[in-house]
This record gives structure tokens, C-alpha cells and sequence, in this order.
């Protein structure tokens, strides 16, 4: 059970309320962890353009978004988050991920499968490791990805398995709820991001960044209680 309760899209009005109509333009609903995240409204706010050019496929990125997936599958697995298995097992989907490759990356024999590329095995390998805080001490574990990807790359790579490691923790230490599996599954539709929603976005944040803190915040707190 959840310990923070949720904020529902119906309880919040005002900038929360444009807020959750721009989280579903993006990412398609406003999922649980969002919700949750929204009793710090202005921080959730910021984190959403963050989350997206990460995590998601875009023209601004190097990375495929089947590539991204992978490495936060193994990462959500390593870390024992449900909520981000489920999440990112259906986008992952969406990118071409089939069901044998989720089992065989979440075993400890992926990098004997033949289900990968050699590409693929380094990230996955490289995400391992991230996860695990043992990638600063293996030099061998970084000459395989070097080998094949660029620096620019190898960055992006590491932004996403670090960011999905927060999200784990944040999503596992407040035991928030998997959402239905139809709820689930409307994060199919978002796998490659538009770059154009992201600048609508940060203007609209930009517009609506408020002199007042304590009156957003308030908001929440209303919606909270409602």
C-alpha cells in the first residue's frame, strides 16, 4: 500500500490542474509516481522535461529508445522496482523488446544469449554495474563499452541508468502502486518524444512559474485533502 496518498487529475485545479493536462500530453496519463510527486508540485514540475529528453527516444538524443529501455529494465530489475519493471517492460514493447529478451536480460546469462546484439550486452552490462556501484572499479566493463560507443553516448547511457536508479528508489521507498495494466500499457504511445512538446512545455513553465510559492503549494496540499 501506498504511504503518501495520490493526487487524482479530478481533485486538482488551477496550475496543477495545466500541469497534469501537459504530463498526459507527454506521457500519455499522469501514472501513480507522478501523482505522488506532486505534493512537491514545483519539483515535479522541473523534473518532468528532465525525465523525458532522458529517458525518451527524440531527435535531440543519440540513443535508441529500444537501447534506453533495455538499460532501465536491467536496472529497475537489479533494484527489485516493480513499479518501473512494469512501466518500462510495456514501453519497451513499444520499442520491440519481445518478452524472451526481458527474461533473458533479467537473468545473470544475458551476455550469453544470442538475443542480443554486442551493443546491447555492453549497455546492459554497463547499466549492471552502474547499479551495482561497481563500474568505477571495472575498467573492463568500461573498455567493452568504449569500444562501442562514443563519449557523447557513453554519458547519455550513464544519465539514464543514474536517473533510473532515483526513480526506483523514490518509487520502492513510498510503495507506490502499479497502476492496472491498461493504465500501464498507455505509455506505449510515448516512446519517441516530440522535441516540440518539451518547448511548449518549458514555455508554458516559464509562464507559469509562480512569484508565490506558498500558493502552488497550497494547491497541492487542497488536492491532497480532497
Amino acid at each position: 500500500m501506498a504511504r503518501i496518498p495520490l493526487i487524482h487529475p479530478e481533485a486538482v485545479d488551477g496550475d496543477l490542474a495545466d500541469f497534469y493536462d501537459t504530463v498526459t500530453e507527454v506521457f500519455g496519463r499522469v501514472p501513480n509516481s507522478l501523482r505522488t510527486m506532486a505534493h512537491a508540485p514545483l519539483l515535479a514540475m522541473l523534473m518532468i522535461p528532465f525525465n523525458a529528453t532522458v529517458q525518451r527516444e527524440w531527435s535531440g538524443a543519440r540513443l535508441s529508445g529500444r537501447i534506453k529501455e533495455m538499460v532501465i529494465i536491467k536496472t529497475s530489475q537489479v533494484n527489485g522496482c516493480d513499479y518501473c519493471f512494469a512501466h518500462n517492460t510495456a514501453l519497451g514493447e513499444a520499442a520491440g523488446i519481445t518478452h524472451e529478451q526481458v527474461i533473458e536480460l533479467s537473468s545473470d546469462d544475458y551476455l550469453q544469449s544470442d538475443k542480443f546484439t554486442e551493443h546491447e550486452k555492453a549497455a546492459i552490462l554497463w547499466a549492471e554495474h552502474v547499479t551495482r556501484n561497481t563500474a568505477q572499479k571495472r575498467g573492463d566493463v568500461y573498455n567493452r563499452l568504449a569500444a562501442l560507443f562514443s563519449d557523447a553516448e557513453i554519458v547519455e547511457l550513464t544519465l539514464v541508468c543514474a536517473m533510473f536508479n532515483m526513480i526506483n528508489r523514490f518509487n520502492d521507498c513510498l510503495q507506490i502502486d502499479v497502476e492496472v495494466q491498461a493504465e500501464v500499457d498507455k505509455i506505449k504511445r510515448t516512446l519517441v518524444l516530440d522535441p516540440q512538446r518539451i518547448s511548449t512545455y518549458l514555455h508554458w513553465l516559464a509562464d507559469h512559474w509562480p512569484r508565490e510559492f506558498d500558493t502552488i503549494n497550497q494547491q497541492a496540499a487542497d488536492a491532497a485533502a480532497a
